[in-house]
């Protein structure tokens, strides 16, 4: 009887086994794109070869710069259509249609901004060039909806992506400006200061850029005026916004639920040395953003070669150009800058409004319409109570504005030829503002930061201010005084999202309190000048280089905890840490501890000011026994260093080794958090790295890991004596289809710090598949 059952139960095991494989090779044959053979395309001039390497990464060969443009458009939409179309469908404010009632507030948020409308003001203002190529791409991507194979999305979903059209391609520019332009977000937070604790909060929340503080640019390289106009302001003003500002803070968690809100992790590292610190004489150039992580990737990495285009580097799907890479003869790299470019204007009751109403259509619900209201100052994005006159809150920055011309800008650096062509280039260029390294193979480097960056007169943008004559933008920084470099004397620029200008520029970038801490930035250049003379391997090695700052900062005052208010636990927790060499590895057990320590330090504010502390605040508090070291009672700090340790000892208890519990986390937009198919569409690996290490991976959740969301999302390393040894990867893979042999295929290397090859010559490509596009 058991025998017959066991064969039973067997027989119904392989037929659920067959099922499962049958259901697969289905969803593959619908989902997966012709990569090889001939492909008849609509709208193609010319034929066009697209070979992709062993990884996936197309090689575009065309007669055309359109072509190949086109091209781009549909490689795009082979491997990343659900991609194409949420991204879409977030700028326009319309996921609610294909979500369901879970994305209404997101759309509420997405519509009061504004994105879809500001991009439709960009597009004629772009270069006759620009909309061509644009134009070019859009009919590549609707060429690729067009083959049929459509993502696995759209199968679960039930629904297909409409055609792409232009405003499309600079709609997702827009979005790319948000999530790198957090200010917004630092004036709530300066309010609940301000509301809590008053000035002296602002000061020791988040201390100012420190006055020895490495910075991106020499006061050699730059007019000074001999004195600061980056000096934090520190009066809070009178009155409540607290009602205001309920509806912002319900955009700010939209915004977090999509990914876009800024954190400390988004940032990015780039440098730039000349021949004069390499081996070959020639310069190199580094690059890695820090962004939020997904899947499917942000990133996709491609050549593109036309009668005048001869790129390769990291595009984005959507747009139609290299972002971050080299053409034949430069080679750019770009991380956030991050000036105060947004401000928030408290408008008068009797202020004049336009109103739109929008229709937010749900799916399997009754259609929601919302009422928009703009002012001179910018989108209504707060207002309090539902009378006329009611308080209004008002968003003023330069993304939202018309005539963003950034499209221009990136395009125009694919054709530089040399700084001159960069430069130029870089006047076109409108938000959010951007750290751009140069270097070329004629041996020069350089450094701009371009942008409308606006000037203000006796405020410096920490608050929300009132819209009255005495707060108002007057004109932007002139391009000339932007913050720029050119072969500078020290044949170095290193920037990591560190204070850009030296002391006496004479221009408000932010109030001293935007800068990211120093750490990333010292340890490149210490790590730089300790290797130099540089190769691309020395590169490789500083780019993934997991020494941490904060430990070494903090180390004397951790490891001076009062050992008479120790348990057993966390007296061998404090010895283990007093013999770390400060390497945050996946097999260290010290830095667990560490990077829970710090956690239970920043937290130090939340009792006192209601949000994480930084890290030189809790240095600052450590150092000078501050008062945030009240939370300790009567025993200050060192009650605080005692009990923060003994959390720290406790929680890594439950997950000793690092890589356990600090996993990088690339979760799916739309199918993150559904128990059936997060399994399928999120993914995760053990990396090394930490808070401010250069190779960074801060801790950001609270589920009881250490695990992150924000990480290198791209690195790339750049030889510009031999441009095809030249080095990148992503973090996933070219696929957004699971069912993939690209989706992932580059996740294990990214985090060993494992490289792929950027380079043009097919010696270097590995097996191939070989797409020939031919006009329909």
């Amino acid at each position: 009887m058991l025998k017959n059952l066991l064969k039973v139960a067997a027989g119904l095991l392989l037929i659920a086994v067959l099922a499962l494989v049958a259901g697969a090779l289905y969803l593959r044959s619908q989902t997966l794109p012709q990569l090889s053979g001939t492909l008849s395309a609509a709208g193609l001039g010319g034929e066009v070869t697209v070979t992709r390497d062993q990884h996936g990464i197309p090689h575009i060969a065309a007669q055309t710069d359109e072509d190949a443009v086109y091209a781009l458009g549909l490689v795009h939409a082979q491997d990343r259509a659900w991609q194409l179309d949420f991204q879409r469908r977030i700028a326009q404010g319309r996921l609610a249609e294909v979500l369901g009632e879970a994305a209404l507030e997101q759309d509420r948020f997405l519509r009061t901004w504004g994105f879809q409308q500001a991009a439709q003001t960009a597009l004629p203002a772009l270069s006759e060039r620009s909309r061509r190529l644009i134009a070019a791409y859009t009919a590549g991507v609707n060429a690729g909806f067009a083959q049929g194979k459509t993502a696995p999305e759209f199968l679960i979903l039930g629904y297909e992506p409409e055609p792409w059209t232009d405003v499309d391609s600079v709609a997702w520019s827009k979005l790319m400006s948000f999530d790198l332009g957090g200010n917004w977000e630092q004036e709530l937070d300066n309010w609940n200061l301000c509301h809590k604790g008053g000035s002296r909060a602002l000061t020791e929340s988040s201390p100012p850029y420190p006055s020895d503080g490495v910075t991106i640019l020499s006061a050699d390289e730059l007019p000074v005026t001999g004195e600061d106009a980056s000096a934090p302001g520190d009066a809070c003003p009178a009155g409540d916004l607290n009602g205001h500002l309920s509806q912002l803070r319900q955009h700010l968690a939209a915004a977090r639920e999509l990914g876009m809100a800024a954190e400390p992790s988004k940032g990015s590292n780039n440098w730039v040395v000349s021949g004069q610190h390499t081996e070959s004489g020639l310069p190199l150039l580094a690059d890695d953003p820090h962004l939020q992580l997904r899947n499917p990737m942000l990133w996709y990495l491609a050549e593109l070669k036309g009668d005048g285009l001869s790129t390769i580097g990291a595009t984005i799907p959507g747009l139609p150009a290299v972002v971050i890479g080299r053409n034949r003869q430069v080679a750019w790299g770009v991380t956030n800058h991050n000036p105060d470019v947004q401000d928030l204007f408290v408008l008068p009751p009797n202020a004049d409004v336009t109103v739109r109403e929008e229709v937010i259509r749900v799916k399997g619900g009754e259609d929601v319409r919302l009422n928009v209201e703009e002012s001179e100052y910018g989108p209504v994005v707060s207002k309090l109570g539902d009378a006329a006159d009611a308080p209004r809150l008002a968003l003023s920055w330069p993304t939202l504005m018309p005539g963003d011309t950034t499209l221009d800008a990136f395009l125009g650096i694919n054709y530089a030829q040399d700084w001159n062509g960069f430069r130029e280039a870089m006047r076109a260029y409108v938000a959010p503002s951007q750290s751009f390294v140069y270097a070329d193979t004629s041996g020069n480097i350089g450094y701009i930061a371009p942008g409308r960056v606006p000037l203000r007169q006796g405020w410096d943008g920490t608050l929300p201010v009132q819209a009255d004559g005495e707060h108002r933008w007057n004109g932007w920084i002139p391009f000339e005084e932007l913050p720029q470099t050119y072969n500078p004397a020290d044949g170095m620029v290193v920037t990591a999202n560190n204070r850009s200008v030296p002391q006496g520029y004479p221009h408000l970038l932010n109030n001293d309190r935007g800068w990211a801490d120093p750490y990333r930035a010292r340890r490149i250049t210490e790590l730089l000048n300790e290797k130099a003379p540089l190769n691309l391997a020395d590169m490789a090695q500083v780019q993934n280089d997991t020494f941490s700052g904060p430990w070494q900062d903090l180390r004397a005052d951790l490891l001076g905890a009062p050992r008479s208010r120790l348990s057993d636990r966390a007296e061998a927790a404090l010895d283990r840490l007093a013999a770390w060499d400060g390497v945050l590895a996946t097999d260290s057990q010290a830095a667990t501890l560490f990077e829970w320590w710090l956690r239970g330090l920043k937290d130090m504010g939340q009792d006192e000011w209601g949000q994480t502390l930084s890290t030189r605040a809790v240095a600052e508090a450590l150092r000078t026994d501050g008062p945030l070291c009240a939370v300790g009672g009567e025993g200050g700090c060192d009650e605080v260093l005692a009990q923060t340790l003994e959390y720290a000892a406790e929680q890594a208890e439950q997950g000793p080794f690092y890589g356990r519990i600090h996993q990088a986390l690339s979760a799916h937009g739309a199918f993150g958090e559904v128990e059936a198919l997060a399994p399928i569409f999120n993914t995760s690996v053990a990396a090394p790295g930490g808070s401010d290490t250069v190779n960074v991976a801060r801790p950001s959740r609270e589920d009881g890991t250490l695990n992150f969301t924000a990480a290198a999302s791209y690195r790339q390393l750049i030889d510009l004596a031999d441009p095809d040894a030249s080095l990148f990867t992503g973090t996933l893979g070219q696929s957004g289809n699971p069912l993939s042999r690209y989706a992932r295929d580059q996740q294990a290397g990214w985090a060993a710090g494992e490289y792929l090859p950027m380079s043009m010559d097919p010696a270097d490509w590995g097996q191939t598949q070989v797409l020939r596009l031919q006009p329909e």
